[in-house]
């Protein structure tokens, strides 16, 4: 009896473990992205209030507005998924806590019943007459080891009762936690959906402007287009040309399809570059992503689409750009409308880095990851130091969110 008892025990402590360590993992993997919306509100607000004295148009202040309302939400959800984490591992220990509640009132019963039996026999005088009433030999060891057994599985029981008080103790000790994280989460989340509240109401009356010009600020948003349109057609023939100069005396079927000509170098370099997919550094210390990869409608005017073939970060004044792979520098070029051009080779793989006010590197440099590549420059049409970040294969355009780690 005393081993299936014991038995149960180790299997209902290890699924116990189990299960705790998948909802500590879940909560840990809460608690981080939390921290990191947090992180990126606060970079937004900063941003925002560096840049409402440069911006010119309602527009850009409306799409900024945008930006930090959806990460606002995106947080509000996480912290409501904390919560509800948290209401579903309350109720688990309080459930727990009425099992072995009730199995410390039975294990403590059983103890006493067997403590008064012990003091009933508890003659050395009675032992030794149950012990020489054996039939035979075999009875008698049969005897000496029911006693034996039934000592251990005394102190089996009262060892079970001291190791569920200790058990109880630990759950009223993390419930207290529990309910005090709770009620921390639901706290803050209602200050952040008052900010939200306040942000949208401003997002409000400045849309309504927007709504009165509509056709003005469609006219803005395509003009706007037409801009991002040239400068990545602009780098489309850098790539290309860059192809060619580098195919000279290549296989024609490179040549055809517009590759880089591939040595044993550049395959490993570009391997290397492939298996850190997802987990590329981001090409500034700090930023938030205000336009991204491909093509969308409008977060505001949703009549008109933008495209993009990268993504534009803002970041702060004398922000920098650094090389998110190690590589060499193929070309440096000025562009028109987007200051200074570096692009890094990792292979048949580019990093593109626009819109660089001041260059800290040469063509045919060798550049290490996260190497300082140059000073980022102010957009024309905003006031904003962005960096217009672009990921090419040969010349295909990849989405930079896909291989910058949590982009």
């Amino acid at each position: 009896m005393s081993r299936v008892l014991k038995t149960l025990v180790i299997i209902s402590l290890l699924l116990g473990g189990f299960l705790s360590h998948a909802q500590d993992s879940k909560r840990k993997e809460l608690e981080n992205r939390r921290f990191e919306l947090q992180q990126e509100i606060k970079r937004i607000n900063a941003l925002r209030t560096s840049n409402l004295k440069k911006q010119k148009s309602v527009l850009t202040q409306v799409e900024d507005l945008d930006t930090q309302i959806s990460t606002t939400e995106r947080l509000i959800k996480v912290t409501n998924q904390q919560a509800n984490l948290l209401t579903r591992n309350i109720n688990n220990n309080i459930k727990k806590i009425e099992k072995f509640r009730d199995e410390l009132v039975s294990l403590k019963e059983d103890y006493d019943k067997m403590i008064v039996k012990s003091y009933k026999s508890r003659s050395n005088q009675n032992r030794i007459m149950f012990l020489l009433s054996s039939k035979n030999f075999l009875q008698a060891y049969k005897r000496v080891q029911y006693m034996k057994q039934y000592t251990e599985y005394r102190k089996e029981q009262g060892e079970q009762i001291q190791e569920r008080t200790k058990m109880l103790q630990t759950l009223n000790a993390d419930l207290i936690e529990q309910r005090k994280d709770k009620d921390k989460l639901i706290k803050e989340n209602k200050v952040v959906q008052a900010q939200l509240r306040k942000d949208k109401e401003a997002q409000e009356v400045l849309v309504a402007q927007i709504r009165k010009k509509e056709g003005q600020f469609t006219a803005e948003i395509r003009k706007k287009q037409q801009e991002i349109n040239r400068i990545d057609n602009e780098i489309d023939r850098i790539i290309r040309e860059a192809i060619a100069k580098s195919n000279k005396g290549a296989a024609k079927e490179d040549v055809d399809r517009g590759r880089f000509k591939a040595t044993p170098e550049s395959k490993a370099l570009a391997s290397k570059f492939e298996q850190n997919k997802g987990k590329l550094p981001w090409p500034v210390k700090n930023g938030v992503v205000s336009m991204r990869f491909g093509t969308q409608p409008h977060p505001i005017v949703k009549s008109t689409t933008i495209s993009s073939n990268g993504v534009r970060i803002d970041t702060e004044d004398k922000g920098r750009a650094r090389a998110v792979f190690g590589g060499k520098v193929s070309e440096i070029q000025a562009v028109k409308g987007a200051n200074k051009v570096v692009m890094v080779r990792h292979g048949d793989y580019i990093t593109i880095y626009s819109n660089l006010s001041s260059v800290s590197v040469r063509k045919g440099d060798d550049v290490d990851i996260n190497q300082d590549l140059g000073e980022i420059g102010k957009s024309t049409a905003t006031g904003k130091t962005t960096l217009y970040f672009l990921i090419y294969k040969n010349t295909q355009k990849l989405n930079p969110a896909s291989w910058v780690f949590k982009m």
